[in-house]
């Protein structure tokens, strides 16, 4: 996949949260690592980068997610926030049903197996 592709990106932490993310989705999506921390200068030309696509923001719920969505949320302000549930903590720990149904609140086109899992729990 090349950078740009695709119209949607989510920009998560790890490559682990990325892993998690794609398993869930149902449509082409470009997923981003910003693995744990980001440069003020690698923010600007992902900034620079990223204008005219929808960007959304999927970090953990934790000091290092909240630093880097407060990051984001000065540079980019345009960007859409998704949060996990904080009992989770982490995108990569939270199940995928979770994942699902805030994946499908941003309007993203999910596996329906993920969202039929939370009824049969």
């Amino acid at each position: 996949m090349e950078w740009g592709e695709f119209d949607k990106v989510i920009i998560v932490e790890g490559s682990s949260d990325r892993r998690k993310v794609a398993s869930v989705l149902n449509e082409d999506v470009e997923i981003r690592c910003t693995n744990g921390t980001i440069s003020l200068t690698k923010l600007d030309d992902l900034v620079d980068e990223l204008m005219d696509r929808d960007v959304y923001l999927l970090f953990d719920a934790d000091e290092s997610g909240e630093k880097l969505r407060k990051q984001f949320r000065r540079e980019m302000p345009e960007a859409n926030h998704l949060y996990i549930n904080k009992m989770y903590k982490e995108v990569e720990s939270s199940p995928e049903h979770h994942i699902a149904t805030v994946l499908l609140s941003a309007n993203m086109n999910v596996k329906m197996k993920f969202l039929s899992q939370r009824v049969n729990d």
